[in-house]
Parts: structure tokens; sequence; C-alpha cells
């Protein structure tokens, strides 16, 4: 039996993975607080917790976030296990919202927050983490796709 929409359980996977990796990696590493100035006052590695969704939102919503990652997830598994082939794109941008849909659902339910360390400072944008990153860039796949489904790009049936 072939797998259908591998390239979705394969992003998903390793979305997943490198998220959680990298968390852990920052949690071993720095004390929460603590900085890493890798291009100083561009960029830096900040270990913050976060009970909010991607960059901050809805800040101490956690409750309701952990159930909205499990919903995600849930439905991005039956599109991709009992819907239609997907193409490319949406088998990229659905991975990988759901590799990082996982991967914070998984530190909600456990921890209560979310790992961020990402911090861009020369925008002074909020700090994140691989799942949101990943959830950001599934986004821009599925804009993608959507393009190439406008009326233009059908050939005319003869």
């Amino acid at each position: 039996m072939r797998l259908k929409n591998r390239l979705f359980w394969i992003a998903a996977f390793v979305a997943f993975v490198i998220d959680q990796l990298t968390k852990i990696w920052v949690v071993k590493t720095f004390e929460l607080g603590e900085t890493l100035p890798l291009l100083p006052g561009i960029f830096h590695f900040t270990y913050l917790t976060n009970t909010g969704a991607a960059f901050s939102i809805l800040s101490g919503k956690v409750e309701w976030l952990r159930w909205l990652s499990l919903g995600v997830s849930l439905v991005l598994i039956a599109i991709a296990s009992w819907g239609p082939v997907l193409s490319f794109w949406e088998q990229l941008g659905y991975g990988l919202i759901l590799g990082g849909a996982m991967g914070n659902g998984i530190d909600r339910f456990a921890l209560g927050y979310v790992v961020d360390f990402l911090d861009f400072r020369l925008i002074n944008f909020a700090v994140f983490n691989l799942a949101d990153s990943c959830i950001s860039i599934g986004i821009v796949c599925l804009l993608i796709a959507s393009f190439q489904k406008t009326p233009n790009s059908h050939h005319r049936i003869r």
C-alpha cells in the first residue's frame, strides 16, 4: 500500500522533530530569560516561555490554545488521510502547519506553555520558535497553492 500525501507526512514529522529537539536544546542550555547574541542587536537566542499563541498573540489563553492545537492537528490528519491527493504546495503547507501545531500543542499539554527562543531584535519582533515558523511558512505554501488554482490556471475542456 502506498502512503497517500507522502510529502505531508514527511514535512509534519520533520517540522515536529526539529521543533522539539531545538526546544530541548534551549531548555538544557539556557536559563530562563538568558540571551545569547549571535548577531548583537540583530538576532539572539533568548529563552522565554509563552502561554499564548504564535508570536505571543492571545497570551495567557493556554487552556483554549491546547485544544485548538489538538483540533487543528486532527483535522489536518483527517484531510491528508481521507481527503484527496493534495498538490505539492498543499502537502508541504498542511504538513508544516501540522508539525508546528503538534510541536506547540505538546508543549501546551505537557508544560502549560511554549518554549520560545528565536529573537529578531532588529525589527523588535516577538520571540518565537520553530513551530511558529513552520506554521507561518505553511500558510505561505497554502497561499502559493491557492494561486495555482486560480481560474486562469485551468485548461479549457474541448
